[in-house]
C-alpha cells in the first residue's frame, strides 16, 4: 500500500487529552452492587481542557487559584473539574444511559462472573479456581495430568483435575480490590457499566489529544459526537450493559486501547504505552497485534515521507531503538507474569486455556483443525459482513442471528472509511493496525456466538472511529447523519433485544 503525501491538518486552537484510566464471550453460550472508584491515570495522560479544532470557541477558562490552606482539597477538586468538565459530563451521561439499559442486571452479578472467581481464588492463595464453588460449567478450562502431560479433562471430573479461567487475566487483576471487599458476591455487571462509561470519556480524551496535536481537524463538538457514537452507535452499547466474562473483556479492552494509543502517538511515552499495551493484550488477546501501531510511530514519528524517515534510520537508529526498548520494558512486568502463569497452568507460554475448555461444543473443531484455520474464514466473514436480520410477516417479527450481524448495520460509518476526503499522517498506520488486529479473528474457530453483531470487531472499533475522525467527512453531511442514525437505531435494538447467557440460564 502506498502512503499518501497529503499534509496533516492542523487545528486553530488547542484542547488537550485527559482523564484517568480505570474483560471475550467465550466459545459457547454462557450472577450486590458495588460502585468502585477508578484509579487516577498517569500524569502523562492528563492535560488541561481547552477549545480545539477549527471552532471559534474561546480559549481556556482561567482556573481559580487555591484558597486558604484549609480549602486546598476543595480547590484542587474544582480545578480538576474545570479542566476535565467534558470528560466528567460524558462519563456521567454514559453511566446513566448504560445503567438504565442494563436495568435489573445492574443490581445483580451476571451469570458468568469468571473474573470475580479468579480474583477471589488469588486472594485465597491459590492459582486455580475451587471447583466446589463454580457458578456453572461454561467456558472453564480443566487440566488433567496424564502420564506427566497436561491434557484437557474428559468424562467425569476427577478430584485431581485443576480448573482455571480460560481467558486472559487482567480484568481479574482490575477487580482484585473490590473482590477483596465483597468476595464472590462482587457485582461484575455494575463494574462493567462503570468501565464502559469511563471508556467513553477516555475515547473523547484521545480524540481531543489528536486534535490538539494537529493529527485531526475535529472540533470539540465533533469529538463529543464521536465519543457518543462509540457509546451508543456501535456494538459497545450492548456489551457494556451485560457484565459476563465475554463482554466485560471487550469493554475493558476498549478503555485500555484508548490509553495505549494516547501514549503511543509519535511514541512520546513509550514506557506507558508498553504498560497499557500489556494490560490491553492481557484483557483481549487479539490486541497483541495492535503493537504494530507503536512500532510504526517509533520508526516514523514525523510528518515527512515515511520512506525518507525509514532511510534515515540507517544513519540514526538510536532514538527509535530506545523507544522500542522502553516500550518493551513497560510491557514486560505484566507480560512476564502472564507467561509464567500460562506455563504453570497449561505448560505453554501463549496458551490462555481455550484448548482445555471442559465439555465444550467447539472442542471437536479445535482437535481437528486447531484454534486458527482457513476453514473458519467463510463463516467468520459471513458473521461479520453478510448476515442480515430476518423478518417474518405472520406474525410481524424482526430477529437477529446470534452468530453475527453485518457491520454495515452495526457500524454503518464503515463505508465512509473506504472513501476518505483526507489522508493525514496517521491514516495508513491506523489502517494497518486495524488489518493486523482483525485478520487473525477471521480465521478463529469461533464467530463469537452468542452475540448481537460480530462482537470481536469491538477490538478494533476505536481505530475505525479514529479513521473516520482522520478521514475528513463532516458529521453534518446528510449521508453521514443517516449512517449515524442507522447505527444508533440498530444498536439500540441490540441493547434491548439481545438475550445472552444471563437471560437464557437465569431467566432474568
Amino acid at each position: 500500500m502506498s502512503r499518501s503525501k497529503s499534509k496533516r491538518p492542523r487545528s486553530s486552537s488547542t484542547e488537550p487529552a485527559a482523564v484517568s484510566p480505570v474483560a471475550t464471550q467465550g466459545v459457547s453460550t454462557a450472577s450486590t452492587m458495588s460502585l468502585p472508584v477508578a484509579p487516577a491515570a498517569p500524569t502523562s495522560a492528563l492535560e488541561p481542557s481547552a477549545g480545539q479544532g477549527h471552532t471559534s470557541s474561546p480559549g481556556p477558562e482561567p482556573v481559580p487559584a487555591p484558597g486558604p490552606s484549609g480549602n486546598v482539597p476543595l480547590s484542587a477538586l474544582r480545578m480538576w473539574l474545570a479542566a476535565y468538565r467534558v470528560e466528567v459530563v460524558l462519563f456521567l451521561v454514559a453511566f446513566v444511559v448504560l445503567a438504565s439499559f442494563s436495568s435489573q442486571r445492574f443490581l445483580r452479578q451476571s451469570a458468568a462472573p469468571h473474573f470475580v472467581y479468579q480474583a477471589q481464588a488469588w486472594l485465597e492463595g491459590r492459582l486455580d479456581v475451587d471447583p466446589q464453588v463454580l457458578p456453572n460449567m461454561e467456558d472453564w478450562a480443566c487440566v488433567r495430568v496424564v502420564d506427566g502431560d497436561k491434557v484437557r479433562c474428559s468424562g467425569r471430573p476427577l478430584p485431581t483435575d485443576r480448573w482455571f479461567v480460560s481467558f486472559p487475566s487482567f480484568p481479574a487483576v482490575a477487580m482484585l480490590p473490590f473482590v477483596a471487599l465483597h468476595g464472590y458476591q462482587f457485582n461484575d455487571t455494575s463494574f462493567g457499566v462503570i468501565v464502559g462509561a469511563l471508556a467513553v470519556a477516555l475515547f473523547y480524551s484521545l480524540l481531543r489529544f489528536l486534535a490538539k496535536d494537529g493529527e485531526t481537524a475535529r472540533n470539540r463538538n465533533e469529538n463529543i459526537a464521536l465519543a457518543l457514537i462509540l457509546a451508543f452507535g456501535t456494538l459497545f452499547f450492548y456489551c457494556a450493559i451485560r457484565g459476563e466474562v465475554w463482554f466485560s473483556a471487550e469493554v475493558m479492552g476498549v478503555a485500555l486501547t484508548c490509553l495505549y494509543v494516547r501514549n503511543a502517538v509519535r511514541a512520546r511515552h513509550p514506557l506507558l504505552a508498553g504498560l497499557f499495551f500489556s494490560m490491553a493484550t492481557l484483557t483481549r488477546t487479539p490486541l497483541v497485534f495492535t503493537g504494530l501501531f507503536f512500532v510504526l510511530e517509533a520508526l516514523c514519528p514525523g510528518p515527512e515521507s515515511r520512506l525518507a524517515q525509514l532511510k534515515a534510520l540507517t544513519r540514526n537508529w538510536q532514538p527509535a531503538a530506545r523507544k522500542l526498548g522502553l516500550f518493551t520494558l513497560g510491557a514486560l512486568p505484566f507480560a512476564g507474569l502472564a507467561a509464567a502463569y500460562n506455563v504453570y497452568r497449561y505448560g505453554r507460554l501463549s496458551e490462555f486455556g481455550h484448548a482445555y475448555l471442559f465439555n465444550n461444543r467447539v472442542n471437536a473443531d479445535i482437535d481437528r483443525t486447531g484454534l486458527f484455520n482457513w476453514e473458519y474464514l467463510g463463516r467468520n466473514l459471513e458473521a461479520a459482513f453478510f448476515t442480515l436480520p430476518t423478518v417474518s410477516l405472520s406474525p410481524l417479527k424482526l430477529a437477529y442471528d446470534p452468530h453475527g450481524l453485518t457491520l454495515l448495520l452495526t457500524l454503518p460509518l464503515l463505508v465512509f472509511l473506504l472513501v476518505p476526503k483526507t489522508r493525514p499522517r496517521l491514516h495508513w498506520p491506523v489502517w494497518l493496525t486495524v488489518a493486523v488486529c482483525a485478520l487473525p479473528g477471521l480465521f478463529y474457530q469461533n464467530t463469537g456466538y452468542m452475540q448481537f453483531g460480530f462482537r470481536f470487531s469491538l477490538d478494533y472499533t476505536p481505530y475505525l472511529l479514529m479513521l473516520f475522525a482522520l478521514g475528513g467527512w463532516s458529521l453534518r453531511n446528510r449521508a453521514v447523519l443517516a449512517a449515524v442514525s442507522l447505527g444508533v437505531l440498530v444498536n439500540f435494538w441490540g441493547a434491548v433485544a439481545f438475550r445472552g447467557y444471563t437471560e437464557l440460564v437465569r431467566n432474568w
